[in-house]
């Protein structure tokens, strides 16, 4: 039994640690990350960390407020911190990349046909990311 226990205490303490390295990726990287993003950040600490595992955490981050979605056209489900304040995205037609985009254009209300009330709404830009940049610019 102490052994079972004792067992059930380190796979605890691993899963933690795994969890804090999946946390620490989306922190460290300030971006909406894609589950295999997340995951290669995460393994920089925890060189065994599976993507099941970095999965079954995004869930449960998601569920507990942690983390929100971040759905783009065409796109799969990415993922970055809650509590971010209204923002927008790039995504980099290059490295598929996504980044956070601060502000809002001015008087964007007034965008929406007459007679109708803007309640929301998202924006993502596209292009290239300034490494990709820099990389088709040099190969140019």
């Amino acid at each position: 039994m102490k052994a079972e226990a004792e067992g059930t205490v380190q796979t605890e303490t691993r899963q933690t640690q795994q969890r804090v390295a999946i946390h620490d990726a989306f922190s460290s990287e300030r971006r909406p990350l894609s589950p295999q993003e997340a995951l290669e950040v995460a393994q920089r600490t925890v060189p065994g960390l599976g993507i099941a595992t970095v999965y079954r955490a995004i869930k449960r981050f998601v569920s507990d407020g942690v983390l929100v979605p971040v759905e783009l056209p065409g796109a799969a489900s990415r993922y970055e911190l809650a509590g971010l304040g209204h923002h927008h995205h790039f995504q980099c037609r290059g490295c598929d990349r996504v980044y956070d985009v601060e502000g809002c254009p001015p008087r964007i209300a007034e965008l929406a046909p007459e007679g109708f009330e803007l309640e929301a709404h998202e924006i993502v830009l596209h292009g290239l990311c300034a490494d990709c940049s820099e990389t088709t610019s040099a190969t140019t």
